[in-house]
């Protein structure tokens, strides 16, 4: 599983978790403290406390701590009714395009995967993921 963090103009942070590992508040918020992080290096140019972060609803991400997390680093986040994937970019967008990009393609081991991922979304232009933040608007 992995939790991919992007923009209009790239990913900004893909991070992974360990086989068989599910998602909990403490996870996630140490996947937020990277996400700050990793903002701060590869997006200088804007204001780290406008961050605004389109998140589902899933328990780790609308825990208290979670929330103080999130109000302590200045940003929002958008409302996000019950669990619908189609306003969520990374399940009716991005996700669907890099099965598209490996499919048909095999390999040894859970490394060789992230290696691969990881790749294809590097290769990816800045108008692919303007147009899946566009896309958002319309749906």
């Amino acid at each position: 599983m992995a939790a991919v963090f992007w923009d209009i103009q790239r990913v900004i942070l893909v991070d992974f978790l360990s086989r068989g590992e599910t998602v909990k508040s403490d996870s996630y918020i140490d996947t937020l403290i990277k996400l700050r992080a990793r903002i701060l290096r590869v997006r200088p140019d804007i204001d780290i406390e406008s961050v605004l972060l389109l998140q589902d609803n899933a328990r780790p991400h609308t825990g208290i701590r979670t929330r103080e997390t999130i109000a302590s680093f200045w940003w929002s986040t958008l409302t996000h009714q019950s669990y619908l994937p189609d306003l969520a970019p990374s399940d009716y967008y991005l996700f669907g395009h890099i099965k598209q990009g490996l499919r048909g393609k095999h390999y040894e081991n859970d490394e060789g995967v992230k290696n691969a991922v990881k790749k294809w979304l590097k290769e990816q232009s800045v108008h692919f993921y303007k147009a899946g933040i566009h896309a958002l608007v319309k749906r």
